[in-house]
């Protein structure tokens, strides 16, 4: 045995050579066969054939060992082949075996099924005999009612003798019944008076029918009418005892073996229900077990599944992520799917006239509503062209901190609109705009705006979108590009013909009459309508009274708005509206989807409330100490700026708080402790004041009690309308936590000729400034050799016997050292000054 580069190489020996098995790692390799003529390398079975002479089956006999023959070797290799197929017979006898167990534990599952439908179709039968046997007896009572009813009409009585003759009716009525039994009348005797029955409830004066109900003895020998039946409740016992006896003897039922489903905790009396046990039975159980428990506490899963195990049921774990299965996606018929309005996402760079385009296309003036003349929202329009055709338009705005709302807006669409100003051709945002429309990977359109000013280029525009693998048709490709103009409405009709021309060639179609969905473009909290959010419907009908939930949030569609600001009832696929009745302002991006109860969708809203809560607690939690220990170093080291932000709509919270995230360093950096949307209150001014931070609002106010209390606390409010001025402003504010830049400027060497000792002074250099001059107030440096030695400041600086500021070059003068005496001749004194610079963030 051998180890050689780390393969092992088993040899056997024959007569005539020997036989090389090599290994590595555990896999057999090829088999190497040397003999005393020639070496040959036999592939293991199953490996790829040879392509070189020789015998196929033994491979190549120039690769063969030396020393195996080759009636050896295909002995050998049948040997092999033999073990291969045992093996693999093996395996199959198992799989057999395995497919045997699986058919047994399926037809003891059909017998089982089979005897309880037997069971419960015997059980039927019986239940159908008794309602027979009760029927008939029924019958056969009334007819033999009607049978005696007959009889005592046909009937008449013989007169009694006029000896026997009394007034008494019940003496009457008994000598009536004696004679129809063929006995004899007693006649009561003389002078005694037949008292009268005992009557005193007044109950059965009908004469015949007093004891009507009540079993007598001639009922009873003669089984007359009236007699007692035998109750329901025993006639089922008996029908039992006899079923038991039928089916062998009083064995007992067979145990129904039930799926149970247990979530994470389970309260102990759910559990038995879900099982079908009794309470006490599982409680006794948990006791035996070590825990001293109730009906009404609750108990973890693992427990659970101990308990479900011991009862033979089969247990079926949950969590809390189920809730959400009520959201099913369900898939859409072909034949149920109708033409849907196509939905056009305006994208492009800040000013290159994507609002103004639409305002042309709408005849209408967005612009005129937006502070800094930016649009700094997201919009939903509608819009019916002259053909008829219904267009649904999201408008995007083009700064750079609204990258999320864009990705957004092209996540939802159906088209890019690509505006590119013809006089300032492609720019970042405009790149930025391209990567969102590919990787929605939606068609795009490109709109070259501002087609009517002197400088237009639109051919320069096609030319630099080459580089961004953009070729519009112009250029022989595939992208459409339509020369426009917002101003003069050039080109609109173009633009909305390449519109529908686009959509006609996607064939958009939608369900509309299913639950539906959507997906939040904007959400804001209006003062008089309370949470509002713009949802885009994606499928299916929202409709007014509907309950939803859409991402933490849940509610009930109070009203619904349109881009006209009317109100509707309904809203199908691919229109936009405002949503009222939420509970709370949700997420920019979240999908709104249709329940059918408002406890699912509290339900579903509170586990992702607690979900997001996790997450974040998650995010910023350190798992090992070594984690806490850097996070705290690091924390020590970086200064902050603390800031409170509330916004009107929560895309624009989102939009600044990314904003704030990107200013910053290794030094200083922004943290945002809380952000909003609605009015700053007196609550976030407490906040402020806790931490120190101002409060910044955009396009929102303070109300009352919030100015008064920031007045009495000292807690700054800024207001802005712009981003741009927002970001500038916290930029400066953070510049000024940076620590100042120090700057050295070296102004003068000097070089020591001699050293003098002076009493009371200690050690005074004598020195030549040789270049710059020599300052009083600046730092000096002590070379020897050109290497640094000391580093401080002077406490002389004499010219002959008097004190001097400043010495020029060329000049002698005194030095002597604060607080160092090592000084020699020939040493160089370096001067220099500090200066602070003040840093500004990037």
């Amino acid at each position: 045995m051998s180890d050689t580069d780390g393969k092992k190489t088993l040899g056997l020996r024959g007569g005539s050579g020997s036989v090389k098995q090599s290994f590595s790692h555990g896999r057999t390799k090829n088999v190497v066969v040397e003999t005393k003529r020639k070496r040959v390398v036999v592939p293991k079975p199953g490996a790829s054939k040879s392509s070189g002479s020789g015998n196929p089956a033994l491979g190549d006999p120039s690769k063969r060992p030396a020393g195996i023959s080759d009636a050896e070797m295909e002995r050998r290799m049948k040997a092999l082949a033999a073990a291969k197929a045992a093996e693999a017979e093996e395996a199959k006898k198992r799989e057999e075996d395995e497919k045997a167990r699986e058919e047994e534990r399926e037809r003891r599952r059909r017998e089982i099924e089979e005897k309880a439908r037997e069971e419960a179709e015997r059980e039927a039968a019986l239940k159908a005999k008794e309602e027979e046997d009760a029927r008939a007896a029924r019958e056969a009572e009334e007819a033999k009612k009607r049978e005696a009813a007959a009889k005592s009409a046909a009937k008449k009585p013989a007169p009694a003798p006029a000896a026997e003759k009394t007034d008494d009716p019940a003496a009457a009525q008994a000598a009536m019944q004696k004679q129809e039994r063929g006995g004899r009348v007693a006649t009561p005797a003389r002078g005694r008076e037949t008292r009268e029955p005992d009557d005193r409830s007044g109950r059965n004066k009908g004469g015949d029918n007093r004891r009507s109900g009540k079993l007598t003895v001639n009922q009873a020998l003669n089984g007359g009418e009236g007699g007692r039946q035998r109750s329901m409740a025993a006639m089922k016992r008996k029908q039992e005892r006899m079923r038991q006896k039928a089916m062998g003897g009083a064995d007992s039922r067979e145990k129904i073996v039930r799926d149970v489903q247990v979530p994470e905790t389970i309260v102990v009396s759910e559990l038995a229900n879900r099982m079908a046990e009794r309470v006490a039975d599982v409680v006794k159980s948990l006791m035996k077990m070590g825990m001293m428990v109730t009906q009404n506490q609750s108990i973890d899963a693992d427990t659970a599944e101990l308990i479900v195990e011991e009862f033979g049921h089969r247990i079926q774990r949950v969590s809390d992520a189920d809730v959400e299965d009520v959201i099913q996606s369900v898939d859409d018929k072909a034949e149920d799917l109708k033409p849907r309005p196509p939905v056009i996402t305006i994208m492009g760079h800040v000013d290159h006239g994507k609002t103004s385009l639409l305002d042309a296309i709408r005849h209408a003036n967005v612009t005129s509503g937006e502070a800094g003349g930016i649009t700094q929202h997201i919009g939903a329009y509608q819009v019916t062209t002259e053909s008829g055709s219904v267009l649904t338009f999201l408008d995007t705005p083009g700064h750079a901190a609204f990258t999320s709302m864009r990705s957004r807006g092209a996540q939802v669409t159906d088209i890019v609109v690509l505006v590119v100003a013809a006089d300032d051709s492609v720019m970042p945002q405009t790149v930025e705009a391209i990567a969102h429309a590919k990787a929605a990977g939606v068609p795009m359109i490109v709109a070259i705006n501002k087609c009517d000013k002197p400088g237009a280029d639109p051919m320069k525009v096609r030319t630099e979108l080459l580089q961004y693998e953009v070729i519009v048709e112009e250029m022989s490709g595939e992208v459409q590009d339509v020369e426009v103009s917002a101003k003069t409405g050039m080109g609109l009709d173009n633009l909305l013909e390449a519109i529908a021309l686009q959509a006609e060639i996607l064939e958009l179609k939608a369900n509309p009459d299913r639950a539906a969905e959507g997906a939040v473009i904007e959400a804001q909290l209006d003062v008089g309508r309370g949470p509002v959010a713009t949802v885009l419907i994606q499928k299916g009908t929202l409709k007014r009274g509907d309950i939803f939930v859409v991402g933490e949030q849940w509610g009930k569609v109070r009203a619904l708005v349109n881009d006209k600001g009317d109100r509707v009832d309904e809203a199908g696929p691919s229109v936009p509206v405002e949503v009222l009745g939420l509970n709370g302002t949700p997420e920019a991006g979240d999908v709104l989807n249709v329940v059918e109860t408002e406890a699912q969708a509290r339900e579903i809203a509170e586990y992702r409330e607690q979900a997001a809560k996790d997450k974040r607690a998650a995010a910023g939690a350190a798992t090992t100490l070594d984690q806490l220990l850097a996070k705290a170093k690091a924390d020590e080291n970086v200064k902050e700026l603390p800031i409170l932000v509330k916004a009107d709509v929560q895309g624009s919270a989102e939009a600044i708080v990314q904003a704030m995230e990107k200013i910053g360093n290794d030094e200083v950096r922004v943290r945002v402790l809380h952000y909003g949307v609605g009015a700053i209150t007196e609550t976030d001014i407490g906040l402020a004041e806790a931490s120190g931070a101002p409060v910044i609002g955009f396009n929102v106010r303070a109300n009352a009690p919030a100015r008064n209390a920031a007045n009495q606390k000292g807690v700054e409010i800024r207001y802005y309308s712009v981003i741009y001025d927002l970001v500038d402003d916290v930029k400066a504010a953070a510049s000024g936590l940076l620590s100042a830049e120090i700057r050295e400027n070296f102004i003068g060497y000097a070089q020591i000729k001699e050293v003098f000792k002076v009493s009371g002074v200690g050690k005074v250099a004598g020195c030549l400034v040789t270049e710059g001059v020599a300052r009083r107030s600046a730092g000096v440096r002590l070379l020897r050799d050109d290497v640094v030695i000391h580093e401080g400041t002077l406490k002389t600086l004499k010219r002959f016997k008097d004190e001097v500021k400043e010495v020029i070059s060329g000049q002698e003068c005194g030095m002597a050292f604060e607080n160092y005496d090592d000084i020699r001749p020939n040493d160089v004194i370096e001067i220099f000054e500090r200066e602070e610079v003040e840093r500004q963030l990037d």
